[in-house]
């Protein structure tokens, strides 16, 4: 089986298995389950589907991080629940599924799925930094528009779309990205940061919308470019444009660095991470059976070790 590598906007998911599993699933002692067992069910499909070989659950270490706060102080300011001194905000999310969380690193840790995060950064930036350096195909599991900017024919780089379901998955390639947004994946980050992003709160240029911030990039190519000709007298920037643009310079100064998800962090190698798909051995099978019975997950614990078993090297 040819290497692929598959990243999980992993947060992403478990949101999702959330809110697609009735809460009312729950372990004996009342926590409910319903996020561990819908992602399971969600990595199992994947993996059966899709045969990575290679398969990364990335990881908000810092799902709001600082250094992307400062530059644009709304940016995911609608999903802070509570300001914490000195460190991470804290995000909103339903009681039931905070309970959760740590019970799905245990079950992935267990089924020898490698988790990567990084200190200061979001899953997106893991995500960004696997996918630009990985010498084999890739597969970016995500609800969320965001990266987009990752999608590359020619590195042989596609999203797997969750934000319709899991009966409805769609593969985001080159040509669905120009269709959806008429501008190339490699202009989607200047895109997003003309356009504005209401659920990342980023407010975007007044003015300019998805079908004006699609035509200046067609004819400028990059917002550098963009903003470059309109510093020009000369150029054929429309006056009430130009304005636009001015109003915005501060906001246009520091979107990019918040928009772009980061390609170069220091991160563990696929090797190093554990990456590579197996079967787990014999004693983590059985933990895991355990749990599946002690934690009442199911078949999804079964769906995941077949899964595992007909894919894993």
């Amino acid at each position: 089986m040819p290497d692929r590598l598959m990243l999980l906007d992993t947060a992403s998911m478990y949101f999702r298995a959330f809110h697609g599993v009735p809460e009312s699933i729950t372990r004996a002692d009342g926590t409910p389950v319903n996020a561990v067992r819908g992602l399971l069910d969600m990595i199992a499909r994947l993996t059966g589907e899709f045969g990575p070989t290679h398969l990364v659950a990335c990881w908000d270490d810092d799902w709001r991080p600082h250094w992307r706060v400062e530059l644009i102080p709304t940016y995911k300011a609608h999903r802070v629940e509570r300001l914490v001194a000195g460190g991470p905000d804290v995000e909103t999310v339903p009681a039931g599924l905070v309970a959760q969380v740590p019970l799905i690193r245990h079950v992935l840790g267990l089924a020898g799925i490698a988790i990567v995060g990084a200190r200061g950064h979001e899953a997106d930036d893991v995500i960004g930094t696997y996918a630009s350096h990985a010498a084999v195909p890739v597969d970016i599991v995500t609800g969320d528009r965001d990266l987009f900017q990752m999608v590359s024919d020619a590195r042989d780089v596609r999203v797997i779309y969750t934000a319709r379901g899991m009966k409805n998955l769609e593969m985001v390639t080159d040509a669905v990205v120009v269709g959806k947004y008429r501008v190339l994946p490699e202009q989607y980050a200047d895109y997003a940061t003309l356009r504005g992003d209401a659920s990342d709160g980023l407010p975007g240029v007044a003015g300019i919308g998805e079908k004006s911030a699609a035509t200046l990039l067609g004819r400028y190519g990059t917002l550098e470019g963009l903003l470059e000709a309109a510093a020009d007298p000369g150029s054929d920037v429309p006056g009430p444009m130009r304005a636009k643009l001015a109003t915005a310079a501060a906001y246009l100064e520091v979107a990019p660095a918040v928009v772009n998800v980061v390609r170069d962090l220091e991160l563990p190698s696929l090797a190093e991470a554990g990456a590579r798909l197996r079967a787990p051995d014999g004693d983590a099978r059985r933990a895991l059976e355990r749990l599946a019975t002690d934690w009442n997950l199911g078949g999804s614990v079964k769906r995941l070790l077949g899964a595992l078993d007909a894919h894993a090297e």
